[in-house]
């Protein structure tokens, strides 16, 4: 059963011993099952940054927002919502090697649909490349950066590693003058790519290996996508990005766990500028993480240009565009986010707890509708040629100010394959020979025969109805056992279903070989072509979930008409997880 939102979440077990780290579970929630907000309220107390909150949103526009973003972007926009502050959207722009105007355009897009639509003007970390610029010179003069010609691979052995000492430079004594005589030779793009960087200048000995001298800049001759071909030159996000939370006036910088070695060169970049006020502070919490799911965007990026996806927007992707095509809403999402909270201890979520929330939240929303994805034709031998009866249904039991619908009802059918078994097994309480079904609010009817093809599978079936059980109940109250959906042949529609299976079949993707690509499965697109709908499916919306009844939740193709994905079946699989812990 899924705990209301607010419970905390307990520190996972071991998965090798089956024990709960009780070093990790003080760790995980030291203040309460939202550290950050009791950060903030403590701050508020005691007068830090006069009261005032402020966040930031700092994606990179080198791919398109993941399910692991939503979590960021809830946090930082609701937090500033709450306390009354702000959250700016600031690009990463600071790579121009693999970042394009089309993912800032995506981005925004996306970030809209969750429930944040920005406003204002984003912010961009190329607004700041002049002032990071002028600061660079200025740690120059004051003998805390140098320009390093080593190549990369040599700076990366002379940092050393955990237990093993760093070595100097040879160019880490350089005069101010000459390391500022070739910083400025390097913005002017006189010097090839790779063959100098700007390094902050403070201990290659410290035991953080982010404190060993980390580069600051990096030569790239690339045409960058807001600021042209002005820089040769590009700061490190390292470098630009406590530095732009500082122009900005940030207060609570919130990233994710693997920056936590990062914030004291965060807080060393500040404490060397000439910067009025309270600095910023960086706060780190666990990422999201879900089971069958990849969310590195190289490796997603892998996937669109290898066409294993059909693009950043495929619905087996955890991108946001995916998951909106496949029918999530944004709402659940951030309801999950808001569920799952905020703690300091990485951990991965079973993702059928993600597909709960989509699922109750489509329960109360989604209009009923049917649906036969793998038909086969019924004939009801004893039915008056030529009519048509007209049979109301409930639009959403869970709404019932949704209204009805009347479906048309005839002599020929299609019902699912599946539906029907010539030889039953034990516990099919479908239709069979002999036995009698109900047909969704119109009649009983009882199998009387069926045809066979050349391969000896049933090809048409044939069935007599009771014509006193109009709307499906008997008059005499006998009971039937099961109760199938159907689509009149003469009415019915073709179209489309998508039908998928998890993207990569390990719950930890590359957990026992290492690769997450060896968990991929190719195959988890089933694609039904020739499906029979109702006619009232032509009216969905692009876009709009219904529920195919029985069959799960379908979202229409903003782009393809007539096309449905399966966005979730009806089954509760978190709750039977649950029952099975």
């Amino acid at each position: 059963m899924i705990r209301p939102p607010g419970t905390p979440v307990d520190p996972p077990p071991d998965r090798h011993t089956g024990r709960v780290d009780e070093r990790a579970a003080d760790a995980a929630e030291p203040q309460g099952a939202d550290f950050v907000r009791e950060l903030v309220r403590r701050d508020n107390a005691d007068g830090t940054y006069s009261g005032r909150v402020q966040t930031r949103f700092p994606p990179e526009p080198n791919g398109y927002l993941h399910i692991g973003h939503a979590k960021a972007i809830t946090l930082d926009f609701e937090l500033a919502r709450e306390f009354g502050g702000i959250c700016n959207l600031r690009f990463d722009d600071t790579n121009p090697d693999t970042e394009d105007t089309a993912f800032v355009d995506g981005i925004l897009e996306d970030l809209a649909w969750l429930g944040y639509p920005i406003d204002t003007e984003p912010l961009y970390a190329s607004d700041y490349f002049e002032q990071l610029y002028t600061w660079a010179e200025l740690l120059i003069e004051r003998g805390l950066a140098y320009v390093d010609d080593s190549d990369s691979e040599t700076i990366s052995a002379g940092r050393g590693g955990y237990g093993k000492p760093g070595v100097d430079s040879e160019w880490r004594d350089r005069s101010v003058e000459e390391n500022l005589d070739l910083f400025r030779r390097m913005r002017a793009g006189e010097f090839a790519e790779g063959s100098r960087v700007l390094r902050a200048r403070i201990d290659m000995q410290h035991e953080n290996m982010q404190m060993r001298d980390p580069v600051m800049y990096r030569i790239r001759h690339e045409r960058h996508h807001r600021t042209g071909d002005a820089w040769h030159i590009y700061p490190t996000y390292d470098w630009a990005h406590g530095q732009s939370d500082a122009i900005e006036g940030v207060t609570h910088s919130l990233c994710t766990l693997e920056f936590d070695s990062h914030r004291p060169l965060y807080d060393w970049y500040l404490e060397q500028l000439p910067l009025s006020g309270d600095t910023p502070r960086q706060t780190e919490f666990a990422r999201l993480e879900l089971t069958h799911t990849v969310t590195s965007k190289r490796r997603l990026a892998g996937l669109v240009a290898d066409g294993v996806v059909d693009g950043w927007d495929d619905p087996r992707m955890p991108t946001l565009r995916g998951l909106r095509r496949r029918g999530y809403p944004a709402a659940a999402i951030r309801e999950f986010c808001a569920f799952i909270g905020v703690s300091r201890t990485n951990s991965r979520h079973q993702i059928e707890l993600l597909e709960s929330f989509v699922r109750q939240h489509l329960n109360r929303t989604a209009q009923r509708r049917m649906a036969v994805l793998d038909p086969i034709r019924l004939v009801i031998t004893d039915w008056p040629e030529g009519r048509v009866d007209e049979v109301e249904l409930t639009n959403n039991p869970e709404d019932p100010a949704d209204g009805t619908r009347r479906v048309a009802f005839t002599g020929e059918l299609w019902i699912e394959r599946d539906d029907f078994r010539a030889d039953p097994p034990p516990k099919y309480f479908r239709l069979t020979p002999g036995r009698e079904v109900r047909l969704r609010g119109a009649y009983l009817i009882t199998c009387t025969g069926f045809d066979v093809g050349s391969d000896g599978e049933p090809t048409v079936i044939y069935a007599t109805h009771d014509p006193e059980s109009r709307g499906g109940n008997a008059p005499d109250g006998r009971k039937v056992k099961s109760t199938m959906h159907w689509v009149s042949a003469d009415h019915a529609i073709e179209g489309t279903a998508a039908l998928y299976e998890r993207l990569f079949s390990a719950e930890v993707p590359g957990e026992a070989t290492g690769d997450p690509m060896d968990d991929l499965d190719r195959t988890s697109l089933d694609l039904r072509t020739g499906c029979r709908f109702e006619p009232a499916l032509a009216d969905t919306p692009p876009g709009a979930v219904v529920q195919f009844e029985r069959l799960g939740y379908f979202a229409h193709d903003p782009r393809e008409p007539m096309l449905f994905h399966r966005t979730v079946g009806l089954r509760d699989e978190w709750a039977r997880l649950q029952q099975r812990a």
